[in-house]
């Protein structure tokens, strides 16, 4: 790019001068993320000690952007009167200077002052904006494509939504920044510069005479353009290294902040008219959202992001102006990402958390959670956007609610107990809609307006009427996208409509030729894929398949309602409706891909189950049957009309290229399952060839330049033969080898790489676009002859036989390629948003004419990937699809006929079917657990299974109940007869031997059932042993809760830990040494004991104390604030009064105080007479500090003193935590265990440690003072 002069030419000289008295900076940016961090940016002269090759890099680097088109202006920074006098006063009070030296000082800034940048400059638009790519030598025109309308919008990009005027909207799509007129609905676009790679953020001047667009790339500018002239004012450069990710004015738009994304995260602070970086600081090591100047002090930026907020301010230092900054420290609060927050005018700061609640920051800490009544949070959701707006505090969150609360009681907002939580209600709430993810808002330009605009991140732009009155307007939907990724694209055969879907659960009708979007249905589930059925399906064009994530396929029709039977009542009539005209689950995973046969009598179905559905065409879609693939499918082709064989291409996700015969439909037996059994099909399975390009391109070019090397030296020697001149034997002898760096290596990635595309070459034969490590290329593919059905498909090692490199696509795989309708182009889209276009010749199956290329970047770089790319039946323009939720439509007519060609064109909609409005409506799949076709067959064919199984058995439970029967009549009939006829029970048994056989089987049945379950009975007798070890051996009592039946009292036993086994061997040990010793040690225990036992007492009577006393305070109590402002002001009045009382009564108690203040040099008389008979009467006692200091025998302490404690201790816990309960039910004993009951004094003599007042102080001032301290 050329560079720009300004108004007014300039000499060579002058600019070579101006090249060399360019300003140096000497801040560097922070590289750690401290709780504070500094950064100073020395905007003085340039520093006399700099290393030379320091200051002749930076005039490279300047020569270098002034090459790329940046003015030869490096101005002073004079904006802001701190900032200007900072680093100028510390250089003035510099030690140590010279004359020479002053005057050279003031040389530098009486040039610095002529290379300020004018206020009319202006660059160029058609000098920084991108331009296609055309490949040399390839006579495509640079204008091959034209953009006409964007369909889609980045709904999901945060701060998407920026309002220029009252009629004008601006929003980032994918490389273009889209200027829509809100009454028109027309757009206007500005593409990135030529150095960017996508959008990253937009803003808007205060003013609304400027408007920053921030880019991605590798080093990204800013550019800043006037409106409404849309001329390109000022460029910024070097602010980050991959993409901005916010950026903000300040409240008089003199200052711009912006903070990047990984891998630097830099927060820049620019003085943006002259293009000069005044503070940078690395903001935060994790992403950052959002950054923004205080509305009322400039010197104050605050940033947030991912699980963290900080406040920055510029201070002034000695040594210039600095940028601080401190993290935001949340303490007990739980950690959180923020999305929103404000700066309060009394330097508070209000953030929003993930759970909905606000947090009010103060001081780098949290001072309090507010909350709503009940603790309810105050969205349902995180809380997106904060807006201060004429004493009112707006919050907007994901919920799609708007709520103002009172900024005086947020303000105000204190805890009352140790919840950390305030609760307050909204004054006014508006809930925009349901399914609305409120992502950001604007205000309109006229500052008395009532009106919003804001963008919701389920894919609309709606007006919001923000009165709160009786004639408040409800909110009103302007414009209505697609949310998120594109999953599926397809336009008409016979006209200019397309139809689109996504995971928003939405299908939609446009019509790109008109502009304009048709009509839109929803469902349950999101789409995933779709496709137009051909002319020979339906002739009208009005059907289209549409594939979803819970696997279930949809016909939809599309028709124009104007041709119904007019029915009363019916309102609302639209340019075009959709109507379900069939539902059917054939599979279990999304669908992927849906393809109908070269005759139209099949429809194929592909999904992420693996497998492969095949359909009958007709009023009814009925199932022929499927078939198992080796991995997800991605694509289905089939094979052209012109091929002998009705072949199905199914490309798989891992690698695994199959083609599959098209079923016969009269042949599949379906009563069993759907799977077709015995299918010929032909499998390939993609083993890299890339590293062998790349090694025999490494042979081939040594092969070359040895082949040069030899070629000139024979012609040296020739030309030495034609002059005469001698030739020695070194100049004959052949060159030494040198020798060769290592070939490449050859490498197949473990992982297989992903096909993305691919179309038939011939009977066969097939084109391949794979992703990651095998990116670059088109690989031209085979099946191999030798296909044997029992070798596991993933096994197979096959090769493509030839390949096409594609030009700049080393890491840039082609993810979807599309001929148009004539052959005389392929289109294709690219990973990296770009559309590419290659002129190829009709009926090339090979690519052999595939040359020449035209590429323009129009989706985001980063994550707007291409997944469809379309052509219209009459090749007139091209449509793209990607991931960054954009659709974009070009024209492949000139520029000057394309107004012509669209002028009051619109898409003709097909006519309804005949009688189509008293058909019934057709049943849809509601439930995302429904069975699928081959689940439900094989459901029916269990349950019928399972019936006739219950049928035999009932058949043979009848019959023996009828044996049953028979047998008992005998017996009774035997009853009957006289006793020497009657037989006996035993003669009734034909033969023992059944029975025995019987008994001796079942006996074997029950051992082998014991058997095969022994090393379960063993692992859950372990598992029940270990349970009553860990949860009930150790128990000395269980709790156990009496009910009584006529009242609600309850008595309840206490849960008691028994002794462990560690205390009863040291109590063995201990008691095996002697009395004595026990005695000794038990006594020094005890009185350890004693005190800790005491003191535990006295705190629990303390507690009981105060709740008798009422000093506790209930945690609960809320506080209501009035909405009335005479309320507010009593209130406060009130309040003011008694806090000034306290202060005086306070201030006198402290009066007298200090009145009763003793001497300093008065000393208690007791106190010297002890001192004085301690010194006459007693010893010379050693301090342990001192150095000739021994401990006492009876004193030191060893492990066995210690074990002996620890048993008195182990012992008397649980006697201690039995009483300490009993206390609490008021049943306290009158006799307590050994060594516990001499610890507690009686409960009437035992003090109440009560608040300390100005009385104990007093009293403590009259102690010191006797004491002489």
């Amino acid at each position: 790019m050329d560079s720009l002069e300004p108004q007014g030419k300039e000499s060579a000289e002058e600019k070579d001068n101006k090249t060399e008295d360019v300003i140096k900076t000497d801040g560097e940016a922070s590289t750690g993320d401290s709780e504070t961090t500094t950064e100073q940016l020395d905007v003085s002269a340039q520093d006399p000690d700099r290393p030379e090759s320091e200051s002749t890099q930076q005039q490279q680097q300047q020569q270098q952007q002034q090459e790329a088109g940046m003015p030869h202006f490096y101005p002073p920074l004079d904006l802001l009167e701190v900032i200007a006098e900072g680093p100028h006063q510390a250089e003035e009070e510099k030690p140590g200077k010279e004359a020479g030296e002053d005057n050279e000082e003031e040389d530098k800034k009486g040039k610095e002052a002529q290379e300020k940048i004018p206020e009319d400059f202006y660059y160029e638009y058609e000098d920084i904006c991108s331009k296609p790519f055309v490949s040399p030598d390839s006579e495509i025109p640079s204008n091959l494509l034209h953009l006409t309308h964007s369909f889609g919008y980045d709904c999901t990009k945060r701060a998407n939504l920026q309002l220029l005027d009252d009629c004008s909207l601006m929003f980032a799509a994918g490389n273009l920044v889209v200027i829509l007129d809100i009454k028109t609905k027309s757009q206007k676009y500005l593409r990135s510069s030529s150095s960017g790679r996508g959008i990253g953020t937009l803003m808007v001047h205060p003013s609304k005479k400027y408007f920053v667009v921030a880019e991605n790339g590798v080093k990204p500018n800013i550019i800043i353009y006037e409106y409404p002239s849309l001329r390109p004012y000022r460029i910024l450069r070097g602010g980050t290294e991959k993409a901005y990710s916010f950026v903000d004015f300040n409240s008089s738009g003199t200052l711009l902040a912006s903070v990047g994304s990984s891998p630097d995260f830099m927060l820049t602070v620019w003085d943006w008219k002259q293009e000069k970086v005044m503070l940078r600081s690395k903001a935060f090591s994790q992403d950052v959202f959002r950054v923004t100047f205080s509305s009322d002090n400039e010197g104050q930026l605050t940033t947030s992001g991912a699980g963290h907020i900080k406040f920055w301010k510029m201070a002034r230092t000695f040594t210039g102006l600095k940028l601080q900054g401190m993290l935001g420290r949340f303490g007990k609060t739980a950690l959180t990402d923020i999305e929103g927050y404000v700066e309060l005018p009394d330097g508070k700061v209000v953030s929003g958390s993930e759970w909905g609640n606000m947090l009010l920051w103060d001081g780098g800490l949290i001072k309090v959670e507010i909350c709503r009544k009940g603790g309810k949070p105050c969205h349902s959701g995180p809380i997106h956007q904060f807006v201060l707006d004429e004493g009112e505090l707006i919050t907007i969150g994901a919920d799609g609610g708007i709520r103002v609360w009172d900024f005086e009681g947020i303000d105000a907002a204190d805890s009352v107990d140790d919840s950390g939580l305030f609760e307050i209600e909204p004054m006014n709430e508006m809930v925009v809609d349901k399914n609305v993810n409120l992502y950001s808002m604007v205000k309109s330009c006229d500052p008395d307006s009532v009106i919003w605009f804001a963008q919701d991140a389920n894919g609309g732009i709606w007006k919001l009427d923000l009165s709160f009155s009786n004639i408040t307007q409800d909110p009103e939907c302007l414009f209505s996208f697609h949310s998120g990724k594109i999953q599926g694209m397809d336009v008409s055969l016979t006209t200019h409509l397309m139809a689109t879907t996504a995971l928003d659960r939405s299908v939609r009708i446009s019509d790109f030729i008109a502009k304009k979007d048709l009509t839109d249905i929803r469902f349950k589930q999101g789409g995933t894929t779709l496709t137009w059925a051909p002319r020979v399906v339906n002739p009208k064009g009005g059907l289209i398949a549409v594939g979803f994530e819970d696997g279930v396929v949809r016909i939809l029709e599309i028709y124009s309602p104007k041709g119904l039977t007019l029915v009363a009542g019916r309102t609302n009539i639209g340019d075009a409706e959709i109507r379900l005209k069939q539902a059917f689950k054939p599979h279990t995973a999304p669908v992927t891909a849906i393809a109908y046969e070269r005759n139209g009598e099949m429809m194929a179905t592909g999904s992420t189950d693996n497998t492969v559905f095949f359909f009958t065409v007709g009023d009814n879609y009925e199932p022929i049957g499927f078939v198992r693939v080796p991995g997800p499918v991605q694509a289905l082709e089939w094979s052209p009309a012109s091929y002998e064989k009705n072949t199905l291409l199914i490309l798989c996700l891992n690698g695994h290229v199959v083609e599959v015969q098209a079923p016969d439909p009269e042949k599949q037996i379906t009563d069993v399952t759907f799977e077709i059994q015995n299918i010929y099909c032909r499998h390939f399975h993609f083993c890299s060839i890339k590293s062998k390009i790349k090694r025999n391109a490494e042979i081939e070019r040594r092969q070359k330049v040895k082949a040069q090397m030899l070629k000139e030296k024979e012609a040296m020697l020739k030309r030495k033969r034609d002059l005469g001149l001698e030739i020695t034997e070194e100049e004959l002898q052949e060159e030494p080898e040198v020798e060769e760096e290592e070939l490449p290596v050859l490498y197949i990635p473990e992982k297989p790489s992903p096909i993305y595309c691919g179309f038939y070459s011939g009977p066969g034969e097939f084109w391949l676009s794979l992703g990651d490590y095998d990116s670059g290329f088109l690989y031209h593919c085979s099946f191999s002859e030798q296909q044997d059905p029992e070798i596991d498909p993933s096994k197979r090692q096959d090769q493509p036989f030839g390949f096409i490199p594609i030009q700049d696509s080393e890491n840039d795989a082609i993810r979807s390629m599309r001929f148009s309708f004539n052959g005389q182009l392929l289109l294709c889209g690219m990973q990296s948003g770009k559309v590419r276009v290659y002129t190829v010749q009709t009926n090339d199956p090979n690519l052999s004419s595939m040359q020449g290329f035209w590429v323009l970047s129009v989706h985001d770089n980063q994550y707007g990937h291409i997944q469809n790319i379309r052509s219209s039946y009459d090749d007139q323009f091209v449509l793209t699809s990607g991931e960054d939720g954009n659709i974009f439509v070009f024209s492949l007519l000139p520029q000057e006929d394309i107004s012509k060609a669209i002028e009051n064109r619109r898409a003709k909609v097909p006519s309804p079917r005949i009688n189509l409005e008293k058909e019934k409506a057709a049943d849809d799949i509601v439930d995302p657990n429904a069975y699928s076709i081959e689940t439900a067959k094989q459901k029916t064919e269990m349950d019928k299974m399972l019936k006739e199984a219950e049928e035999k058995k009932a058949s043979k439970r009848k019959k023996l109940i009828e044996l049953q029967n028979d047998f008992k009549q005998l017996l009774l009939k035997n009853k009957k007869l006289p006793e020497h006829v009657r037989l006996d029970r035993a003669e009734f048994e034909l033969d023992p031997r059944i029975r025995e056989e019987t008994e001796r089987q079942t006996a074997q049945r029950i051992r082998l059932v014991r058997k095969e379950l022994a090393w379960e009975q063993e692992k859950c007798r372990i598992g029940l042993a270990k349970l009553q070890a860990r949860f009930w051996d150790s128990l000395e009592c269980d709790t156990v809760m009496v009910s009584a039946f006529e009242s609600e009292h309850k008595v309840s036993t206490y849960r008691l830990l028994a002794l462990s086994k560690k205390y009863h061997t040291l109590q063995q040990r201990i008691g095996k040494k002697g009395p004595e010793g026990n005695d000794r040690r038990k006594s020094k225990a005890g009185e350890f004991w004693k005190d800790a036992s005491k003191d535990a007492v006295d705190d629990v009577d303390q507690g009981d104390g105060l709740k008798k006393e009422g000093l506790l305070q209930k945690p609960g109590v809320q506080t209501k604030l009035g909405n009335r402002q005479a309320e507010k002001l009593k209130i406060n009045f009130e309040k003011a009064e008694k806090a000034k009382a306290k202060v005086e009564k306070r201030k006198r108690e402290w009066e007298q105080l200090y009145a009763r203040k003793p001497d300093e040099n008065y000393e208690d008389p007791m106190d010297v007479m002890a001192i004085k008979e301690a010194r006459e009467h007693m010893g010379d006692f050693k301090l342990k500090t001192a150095k000739d200091f021994t401990v006492p025998e009876h004193q030191r302490i060893n492990t066995e003193k210690k074990r002996v404690q620890l048993v008195i201790l182990e012992k008397q816990c649980p006697d201690f935590f039995q009483r300490k309960r009993q206390r609490r039910r008021g049943n306290t004993p009158q006799r307590h265990c050994s060594g516990i009951s001499k610890s507690f004094p009686p409960k009437q003599n035992r003090p109440i440690r009560e608040s300390r007042g100005l009385e104990d102080s007093a009293g403590d001032w009259k102690n010191r003072g006797k004491n002489g301290t």
